[in-house]
């Protein structure tokens, strides 16, 4: 019988062909031994640097780099030029000045000449810089009220003037007896009355222009922006619900002591906040509101009411909405705007009149699970591809009308839509040229797992390949439009910094080198991405990772990756590198491994995307299932030797897969899981699942907890005790439905000091020397029976 050979946190083996034995004490070092790989890239104001963090030396922590042609590789910045390089530039398309706020002060800077100027600074910092229609005129908040800076007359002016409370009541002159009789007797008290209200009338007609105040009570006041001309003001008030938070307890403190945190609101209908959207007139002096009723459909009910008797007859209401800050055109003679109903189920966008606080209805997108997809927002505080082109009357944006997120344009005088790109393939993210003649797509129009990167004209036709190599490009265009900086991995490739002419076809040329040697000296494999069909006819891709045909043990372990919406079965390097390397450790002792992009899963459309709606632990379960029977009929897996572990989303499924399909996986190991929906937050169950007080059914049938009584396998649960995403008090809830059902074949490893993702090498080692131990000897031991 095999023992627990493999129990001790140090784990090294020799495998034929392989140029180094794998150890789990190094791998999951994570990125300190595969190397750091450069991030944050960006281009210098006059496009001859690049500037991006790095850690080539393995030091405590990322530096800013920079590279420029002729260099044989990037040299580091100093602190005065990083700090520049990372700041927000406003600036306008050819022209020499570019602004930017730094710690709360104004400055301008030549881009020709490579020259700062503080034009402003105060006691009281400025932030939210927003330039205007005219040359030299910009925006910024200060004491949340607008300021309008003319850098050209020197000169600034408050359009704003927004308190929050309440207005004090001004002093009224009692009506009484003795008042009108000392008026009506004396010609002394007559005058002095005349007097006075002469004064007041000659210092009303010498009164200021400042604008009166505007009392906002005890709302939250929000997303104060002025449009190009400035002569309005938009902004939103939110009502402020007294909400309860989490609390979370820290052990391991510096001076002994517990220390209580809060962290998150639960999901709930409570949530939903009522909102405002306001305009200001600066001509007017005068604050309105837009009223938002006569969009269509804002009355329609939900179909899932219809499960619930107390909601099948409910009267209709207005639904909740979210006013996203306006989009402008260059001119300001438009404003656009996305509107998001707080139930997630529709989306409108429309055309604004500022002056008479009205609206056009231009696009309404419903959903009945939730609005989503990449380019349109999912949250609403989000935000999602909307913006005008050259001829400043026509504007773009993304939509799922086909079912995959493609690109759009609307011209708000003709009212004519245009669908500017086709296919079962989405749109991943919209960039405009600099002269707005052209798109600049990043798409996975090749394969799911890809990120090509195209040209197209903005009124339609072909797109032009510039990047479509198998793997992800991540794509920085130069000012000039001229290069680009692209940032590329593969399955088993690290990411690397690249340059290339922004031309067809181009061919991508490296800046830098971050894999260390010992990562190097290993032959990581490229896992196939394969597909496989679905109980209910669906195509599933998956990454696949085959051991030779000598050291197979008939036993597979099927990875969960986490989020939910987040796609791992891609042709490029994975977030979860710790993961990956831990498979081709397990491939290397003989297990297959399969890694499925399950249904909910990011990249392959709406249906997919929301397969998941009101059933969590529904088809993306099933999913693993029909993963697991591909392996057995393809694969040559004994059915009875089949594990499967993940971690969050990945960790609940875990969960479900023990609890509601006892006899399909014979052990699992569940990390940093939601045991229980109604204790997870309010944006991203509340898409998913609606809310527990209008949907209780579906949280219920989507929860771990109900189903504790069901456990027959070996479970193994490991959580964080400080991790403020998914609560430590999730698992500790399960444990004791556990204990209270008698039930034993489970374990919880705790970590103190760890939140949602693991920092500490030592929790890391110590996690999957556990996970590994599990299914060694709930998975190999069965062979020697």
């Amino acid at each position: 019988m095999i023992k627990n050979i493999f129990i001790l946190a140090f784990i090294f083996f020799t495998v034929s062909g392989i140029s180094q034995e794998l150890s789990l004490d190094e791998i999951m070092k994570g990125d300190s031994f595969i190397g750091v790989q450069p991030s944050n890239e960006r281009w210098s104001l006059d496009g001859k640097k690049i500037y991006f963090e790095w850690n080539p030396n393995n030091e405590l922590g990322t530096s800013t780099y920079f590279w420029e042609r002729a260099m044989l590789k990037p040299e580091l910045a100093s602190s005065k030029e990083a700090s520049f390089s990372k700041l927000d530039f406003k600036v306008k398309p050819n022209a020499d000045l570019a602004f930017y706020i730094e710690k709360g002060a104004l400055y301008s800077y030549s881009i020709q000449n490579k020259t700062a100027k503080k034009l402003l600074q105060q006691s009281n910092s400025i932030s939210t810089l927003q330039l205007g229609r005219d040359s030299g005129v910009l925006f910024f908040t200060q004491n949340e009220n607008l300021q309008q800076f003319d850098t050209k007359q020197g000169t600034i002016v408050q359009l704003t003037n927004f308190k929050a409370g309440k207005e004090k009541d001004k002093e009224v002159e009692k009506e009484t007896f003795l008042n009108n009789q000392q008026k009506e007797l004396f010609q002394f008290v007559r005058d002095q009355e005349a007097k006075k209200n002469w004064n007041k009338d000659k210092a009303d007609e010498n009164k200021s222009d400042f604008p009166k105040p505007y009392f906002y009570g005890k709302e939250g006041f929000e997303s104060l922006k002025a449009n190009p001309k400035g002569t309005y003001a938009t902004f939103r008030l939110v009502e402020v619900n007294e909400s309860k938070s989490e609390i979370m307890e820290n052990f391991i403190t510096k001076d002994g002591y517990n220390k209580s945190v809060n962290t998150k609101e639960k999901v709930s209908a409570s949530n939903l906040t009522k909102s405002k959207f306001g305009i200001y007139s600066i001509a007017q002096d005068s604050v309105y509101f837009v009223d938002f009723s006569s969009l269509s459909h804002i009355q329609d009910k939900p179909e899932y009411y219809n499960s619930y008797e107390n909601l099948k007859n409910k009267e209709k209401e207005d639904k909740l909405i979210f006013v996203q800050e306006p989009t402008y055109n260059e001119s300001g003679s438009y404003a656009v705007t996305e509107i998001r109903s707080l139930d997630n189920k529709d989306r409108w966008i429309v055309k604004m009149n500022l002056e008479t606080a009205t609206f056009q209805e231009i696009e309404h997108q419903h959903d009945e699970a939730w609005i989503g997809g990449p380019g349109i927002p999912s949250y609403a505080y989000s935000s999602g591809t909307l913006g005008f082109l050259s001829d400043n009357e026509t504007i773009y944006f993304q939509s799922e009308e086909t079912g995959y997120s493609h690109l759009y344009t609307y011209n708000l005088k003709t009212n004519k839509k245009t669908q500017l790109t086709k296919g079962n393939w989405e749109v991943r993210e919209v960039k405009l040229s600099e002269d707005k003649n052209n798109f600049y797509l990043t798409t996975n129009t090749s394969h799911p797992g890809n990120r090509d990167f195209y040209k197209l004209d903005v009124s339609g036709g072909e797109m032009l390949p510039i990047l479509t190599k198998d793997g992800a490009h991540e794509v920085s265009i130069s000012p000039d439009e001229s290069t680009l900086l692209v940032r590329y991995s593969y399955k088993n490739k690290p990411w690397e910094l690249y340059i290339a002419a922004n031309k067809k076809d181009a061919t991508l040329t490296p800046i830098t080198h971050s894999t260390t040697k010992e990562f190097q000296e290993y032959s990581w494999r490229t896992p196939e991405v394969i597909t496989f069909k679905s109980q209910d006819g669906t195509s599933l891709n998956a990454r696949l990772y085959k051991p030779t045909s000598g050291k197979m043990n008939n036993a597979a372990i099927v990875f969960v990756h986490g989020a939910g919406y987040l796609q791992n079965a891609h042709n490029y390097w994975s977030s979860y590198h710790r993961e990956y390397m831990f498979h081709n450790l397990l491939t290397d002792l003989g297990y297959t491994v399969l890694d499925i992009d399950y249904r909910g899963s990011d990249g392959y459309g709406r249906d997919f995307r929301t397969g998941i709606y009101r059933f969590m632990g529904g088809k993306d379960l099933s999913d693993q299932i029909d993963g697991k029977n591909y392996l057995v009929q393809n694969m040559g897996i004994d059915p009875s030797k089949v594990g499967l572990y993940g971690g969050s989303y990945g960790g609940f499924i875990t969960l479900m897969a023990m609890l509601t399909t006892p006899n399909e996986f014979a052990s699992g190991a569940a990390l940093r899981s939601v045991t229980d929906w109604a204790h997870y937050n309010h944006g991203y169950t509340g898409n998913i699942l609606n809310f527990p007080e209008t949907d209780p059914e579906a949280y219920k049938k989507s929860s771990p907890i109900y189903f504790a009584n069901n456990l027959q396998g070996n479970l193994l649960m490991l959580h964080g005790m400080v991790d403020d995403n998914v609560e430590y008090k999730d698992i500790v809830r399960l444990s004791q439905r556990f204990i209270e059902l008698g039930k034993r074949n489970w374990n919880l490893s705790s970590f103190p000091v760890e939140a949602h993702g693991f920092k500490e090498t030592y929790s890391w080692v110590d996690e999957y020397s556990r996970i590994l131990n599990l299914f060694n000897s709930t998975l190999l031991e069965k062979k020697s029976k």
